[in-house]
């Protein structure tokens, strides 16, 4: 039965696309059509078109334009986060100097991609974030060197971890026995002692961290 699995072919990833340039989401669209890697299900020009065409139509992945009209990228990543089901998102935008990558990341994006590097990397980059990985240029994250994720209890660092699993409230209380209003007071403990606003901020946090660890040279 393990053989068959293995000899079952790979599934194309779904994937929607949203830019307020009609020419770059016209080639956008052409570049992911001619990639077998891939099945484009929507575009839209607006962040509003984008995520109805999402809800109604849930992908693994999704490219958007981080100054989509009218919400924005950073607040459409934001309400995405919290539906069920939701594409994990690459932001394809201008960033001279890093501060949409980093914006990017805080807000829940799981990868950033320049527009002036080859469109092989936003390729590559959305099949490393479909199997789950984060994808972001290199970020000065050297303030995270003091990680405030050392300062959490026990129970706040099992919390995030579930956190990043996309644990709901409820799970939460389940998984840790505790009840609604103890799980909102933990929680609101750990947001404060990572300096963010809510859960979204917090994942943000978590894999950050991971990956400035992650960059820290061997020995």
């Amino acid at each position: 039965m393990s053989d068959q699995k293995l000899a079952q072919p790979n599934r194309p990833i779904d994937l929607s696309l949203a830019d307020s340039n009609p020419l770059v989401l016209q080639a956008l669209s052409e570049l992911f059509d001619r990639d077998p890697r891939f099945s484009l299900v929507a575009t839209s020009s607006t962040a509003e078109g984008f995520l109805g065409a999402v809800i109604r139509v849930p992908v693994k992945v999704a490219v958007i334009d981080w100054r989509l009209p009218l919400l924005g990228g950073q607040k459409l990543i934001e309400v995405l986060r919290d539906q069920p089901g939701a594409p994990r998102i690459v932001v394809y935008g201008d960033d001279a100097g890093g501060e949409v990558a980093r914006l990017a990341m805080l807000a829940g994006a799981a990868g950033f991609v320049a527009r002036t590097t080859p469109t092989e990397q936003l390729l590559e980059t959305c099949l490393a974030v479909a199997g789950g990985q984060m994808v972001f240029p290199f970020l000065d994250l050297r303030d995270l060197q003091s990680d405030p994720i050392s300062q959490l209890t026990r129970r706040e660092r099992a919390l995030l971890e579930a956190l990043s699993k996309g644990h709901s409230n409820k799970e939460l209380a389940r998984d840790f026995e505790i009840s609604d209003n103890t799980v909102k007071f933990h929680l609101s403990n750990l947001y404060e002692k990572l300096g963010v606003r809510n859960r979204a901020q917090a994942i943000s946090f978590y894999f950050s961290s991971r990956l400035a660890l992650e960059a820290q040279p061997k020995g």
